[in-house]
């Protein structure tokens, strides 16, 4: 009976052991995890910010995971490297009973010290020092100094810059004009060439660079240029918001400010809600799920849009049920898909808003259609130059049908694009990278749209401007219509004090726009 008791403690003993040594392994894999990927998204999306991280937490579904691969693959790679050697290490040290010692002096007395030796001492220092360097480096690669600050302080930015859409006199033409607005994926004027503004010897978007000299480009420069990266307008979901309601989307670090309400910013007001008051019908589609970041929900919210997505091509037989490329369905179906429907809703007697978003050209590497030939060796610049073929083969299609006449097309980046090191190695120090923009077939004539400081809030009142609408003040939102002399908050504030202030929390954002007060679910 002894012996059993003792043979029972012994394997207790053990099984405590082993379930340490268990929760020990766990505990470092996870912390070579986080500083693995904190040194992969320093090196490879530098650009991108908190809120963008946050928020791609918050609404993950409908995430292409050919989008992160990539970062799958650095991660675990590297982690499994260092996990190997430290196995091997151990299982060379055991075997050859490799013991080598450390020698010195206490109190007069010599002592030796296994230096190999993992105590329970040695095991807690080491897990300690790779918590605290690993904290470190995703705290800077995060940027959560600079989030943690900003959410701390407040503003009254929209107190006295923000117009309300509402309360603005808007004219329309008697004859409305059609708008396509195409929302593409990262595009970036930096992908011209150096003579027309950008930084390649030779372009890599030889028919969008064209279209933006022979039609009407807002330019930050005296060359083509675009709009300022800003915060809260910096990733897809937001950037759609910012371009067609003037507003940011602003994430607070104490709660889930966006997702936790009924409505989808219930007191904004958006280009789709003034097009459909003036009699326009409002189409949105995208090969990727319109769910994600809550976008269907603020479409239709704001101008009850007709949401044609994936969800929607597969319930429509367009793709088959299983089907599923990229995000989706790549962009070479996306454009045949709209060119059937713009055909079909053109032969309707009502004037119409028809949005497309893009996808290919998503980091990280992009989707590279198979009917496009790979020109470079870098990945991402065969998925830009592939996307730069169809657009312009789409383009080239609207202009020939009957209703181009009457119609404006808008062609803007969503963001600049998060895979930034695509850049790093010709990147001059002084070039300010621009969110790609053109306008064709506008109802505005302008000789104002060089060297103007804007970012993609002044596309919602420039936009209806393009339609031949007049806006009383040329103030929507935190925009401003470019085709005025009025200025833009960029060229009144500079860039870092409006980008600093849109970061704040806002008193006026929360109660007026997310209508805190009023709409939180219970």
């Amino acid at each position: 009976m002894i012996l059993f008791t003792l043979k029972c403690v012994y394997q207790f003993d053990n099984m405590k052991k082993r379930i340490k040594d268990i929760i020990y392994i766990i505990l470092l894999t996870i912390f070579i995890v986080v500083f693995f990927l904190s040194i992969y998204l320093k090196t490879r999306f530098n650009s991108v910010s908190t809120e963008q991280i946050l928020y791609s937490i918050f609404y993950h579904r409908g995430t292409s995971f050919d989008s992160m691969k990539a970062g799958v693959i650095y991660v675990t790679v590297r982690t499994l490297i260092i996990l190997s050697i430290i196995l091997i290490s151990r299982m060379i040290i055991i075997k050859y009973k490799f013991e080598p010692y450390l020698t010195y002096k206490l109190h007069k007395e010599t002592k030796r010290i296994n230096i190999l030796e993992m105590t329970r001492f040695k095991k807690t220092i080491i897990l300690l020092s790779l918590i605290i360097v690993s904290t470190i480096s995703m705290f800077k690669a995060l940027k959560l100094d600079k989030y943690i600050v900003s959410q701390k302080s407040s503003s009254t930015l929209f107190e006295n810059y923000y117009t309300n859409p509402e309360k603005v006199k808007i004219s329309f033409p008697d004859e409305k004009q059609n708008l396509i607005y195409i929302f593409v994926e990262s595009l970036e004027m930096t992908n011209v060439s150096e003579k027309n503004g950008g930084i390649f010897k030779k372009t890599l978007i030889p028919n969008l660079e064209e279209i933006a000299l022979k039609n009407t480009n807002f330019s930050n420069n005296n060359k083509l240029g675009g709009a300022y990266n800003i915060s809260g307008a910096s990733w897809t979901a937001a950037s759609m918001i910012a371009q067609t309601s003037g507003l940011p989307l602003k994430l607070q670090i104490d709660t889930n400010s966006y997702g936790g309400y009924k409505e989808s910013l219930p007191g904004a007001y958006s280009i789709g809600e003034i097009l459909k008051s003036n009699g326009y019908a409002n189409y949105l589609m995208m090969g990727s799920d319109a769910t994600f970041g809550r976008r269907k929900d603020y479409f239709v919210e704001h101008g009850d849009y007709k949401i044609m997505d994936y969800n929607y091509a597969k319930e429509q037989n367009w793709i088959p049920e299983e089907y599923h490329v990229w995000w989706g369905y790549e962009d070479k179906k996306l454009y045949e898909f709209a060119k059937q429907e713009l055909y079909k809703i053109s032969k309707n007697n009502q004037p119409f808003n028809f949005t497309i978003l893009t996808a290919d050209t998503h980091f990280e590497n992009g989707y590279t259609d198979i009917t496009c030939p790979n020109y470079y060796d870098e990945p991402y610049a065969n998925s830009i130059s592939c996307t730069d073929v169809m657009l312009n083969d789409f383009i080239k299609w609207v202009q020939k049908q009957d209703f181009y006449e009457t119609t404006t097309i808008i062609i803007t980046g969503d963001h600049l694009t998060m895979q930034s090191d695509f850049y790093d190695e010709i990147l001059p120090s002084d070039y300010s990278r621009a969110i790609y923009n053109v306008i064709i077939n506008s109802k505005q004539d302008t000789k104002n749209n060089k060297n103007r400081q804007f970012t993609l809030l002044d596309m919602y009142p420039t936009t209806l401007a393009a339609l031949g609408v007049n806006i009383n003040g040329n103030k929507l939102g935190l925009g401003t219509n470019l085709y005025s002399k009025e200025k833009t908050l960029i060229e009144k504030l500079g860039y870092e004090k409006l980008d600093d202030e849109i970061s704040k929390k806002s008193t006026y954002y929360d109660n007026e726009i997310l209508k805190k007060n009023t709409s939180r679910v219970k």
